[in-house]
């Protein structure tokens, strides 16, 4: 019965959102309420506990929120000054091919992204800009998922690392730094495919004819662009460690990427544009706004330069994540219950900052501004209570270790009985925890927190290699971004799709379950 209980945040929102095809509205709700139920007759948590747990979850739900308002005001702004037309005019005449432009949006811009911030800006800063740009609300859902998964290891400046896994006391800074060079090396025989990984969901979800054809005259680009990301990763973790492999990489792989389009090397000659909104673009060929390509891509690179600054110089980052605070401690009177909310910090600030900003950096006015931001709170206000069901169950679950019957948390009960029952395995169970981690709480760094340790120990007691094994749960949270119930909620919010968040974790689960099980075999030839 425990076990029962314990995996009902991970079985209902799958039974609900992807077997029963329910909204997520109506999925997380009734999720969390089944969970409210076990949590307080059979975990023994007491009511209090549950309703500060629950509104710890409400107030993370706000910052994700505010991600999203932010993302969707800077698209809206982009779309008032002319700055999209003006950004598809420069892509088709870097490439045409979806394909191409999937590529390069989705794995390489996203990688920067979230190298930069994490928090889910990558999902809903690229996923807008993707439909934005012509692809097919479903297409960029679908594309940003599956491609956010390979830099979260190293995102938001080597959170995962550095944060994820400090509550493993025995790690120094040269084991950090080991972990990372291990999972840029695993990550040379997984992430150099995800390209291609990426032409073929496009294709097989999307085209219309010659399917095989399409996805094999891609494969030698993809995997040349794949190789150079995950070989220039191996070499910066090598040389400057984890807070910088997803940015220098995913800008080595953005230069090469460019630089190879305009030389044709590689690049098909067949153009492949299947899963072209044809609405969108015909409203951006009849556009006749002009600006330079750099002004229509500079509210983006200040957006970069801005989150760098907030997190690498200390007199920044202290600034902002002091300034004006917003966190929730001690909720209901429970010091273990709290929250942290930096405003100024926050990529939701940063976004809206730009978006102001892009009045003078492209020659607009106020009333742009303003238009945009109503127009984004209509599209984002629909979404607040999924997140508010969402990261309310998320908390109960994480808190289920403050109960009156000296339980350990949900997640550790699970993580155990596993390593009970799976020891011999553990090598391809590994990522699989850290997937799950992610799945349950929205965060690879809060995977590694909740799981990390626990893999160590179990690491340790089999004999295994603890950096292996540690580089495999943070691999495996990154993959647990594809299927995580509030990313899929924020990407189909930016993208239009809400309501059919169901519908996005069936398209992706499968490529899940297989880049999981790769790392699982990549590790296993390397144990």
């Amino acid at each position: 019965m425990l076990l029962f209980t314990a995996l009902i945040a991970v079985a209902f929102p799958l039974l609900f959102l992807v077997v029963l095809k329910m909204s997520a509205k109506k999925g997380m709700a009734l999720s969390y309420m089944i969970l409210l139920l076990g949590a307080y007759f059979i975990w023994g948590m007491e009511s209090k506990v549950l309703v500060a747990s629950s509104l710890q979850g409400i107030h993370k739900a706000l910052t994700i929120l505010l991600i999203l308002f932010g993302a969707m005001v800077l698209l809206n702004m982009l779309k008032n000054t002319g700055a999209i037309t003006r950004l598809n005019k420069g892509f088709r005449a870097l490439s045409e091919d979806m394909r191409i432009l999937a590529i390069i949006l989705a794995f390489l811009f996203g990688a920067l992204l979230e190298g930069v911030s994490g928090f889910g800006a990558p999902v809903a800063v690229v996923g807008a800009l993707m439909v934005a740009l012509g692809f097919q609300p479903l297409t960029a859902a679908i594309l940003v998922l599956i491609a956010n998964s390979t830099p979260v290891p190293f995102g938001a400046v080597g959170t995962p690392i550095f944060v994820g896994l400090s509550n493993i006391s025995e790690l120094t800074p040269k084991d950090f730094s080991d972990i990372a060079i291990l999972i840029t090396k695993l990550d040379i025989f997984l992430a150099t495919f995800m390209p291609l990984l990426l032409v073929i969901v496009l294709v097989l979800s999307f085209g219309k004819k010659n399917k095989i054809k399409s996805i094999l005259e891609m494969a030698p680009w993809s995997i040349f662009i794949g190789l150079v990301y995950t070989l220039s990763a191996y070499l910066y973790a090598s040389l400057v460690g984890p807070e910088f492999i997803s940015i220098l990489a995913s800008i080595t792989g953005l230069f090469v990427a460019t630089i190879t389009c305009k030389m044709k090397f590689l690049i098909p000659k067949h153009v492949w544009n299947e899963a072209l909104d044809e609405n969108i673009k015909v409203e951006q060929m009849s556009s006749n706004k002009e600006m330079s390509l750099f002004k229509a891509w500079a509210p983006y690179i200040l957006v970069v330069i801005i989150l760098l600054a907030t997190r690498i110089f200390p007199i920044i980052k202290k600034f902002t994540t002091t300034t004006i605070d917003f966190s929730w401690k001690n909720i209901m009177g429970f010091e273990q219950i709290s929250d942290k909310w930096a405003l100024l910090y926050s990529p939701g600030t940063v976004l809206i900052l730009v978006a102001f900003l892009t009045i003078l950096l492209q020659n607009s006015n106020f009333s742009s501004f303003k238009k945009a931001c109503f127009t984004s709170f209509g599209q984002v206000k629909n979404t607040t209570l999924i997140l508010f069901s969402t990261l309310a169950l998320v908390q109960v679950f994480s808190n289920s270790w403050i109960n009156g019957l000296g339980y350990v948390s949900m997640p550790q009960y699970i993580a155990t009985t596993m390593s009970s029952s799976f020891a011999g395995s553990w090598v391809f169970i590994a990522p699989f925890i850290g997937m799950l981690g992610t799945f349950i709480s929205g965060s690879g760094t809060v995977s590694n927190l909740t799981f990390g340790a626990i893999q160590y120990n179990v690491a340790n007691i089999i004999n295994l290699n603890p950096t292996l094994i540690l580089a495999e749960q943070t691999l495996g949270a990154g993959v647990g971004h594809i299927i995580c119930i509030n990313v899929v909620v924020a990407a189909c919010t930016v993208v239009g799709l809400s309501g059919k968040e169901g519908l996005v974790i069936r398209k992706v689960f499968i490529p899940s379950i297989f880049y999981t099980l790769g790392i699982g075999l990549v590790a296993f030839a390397f144990s």
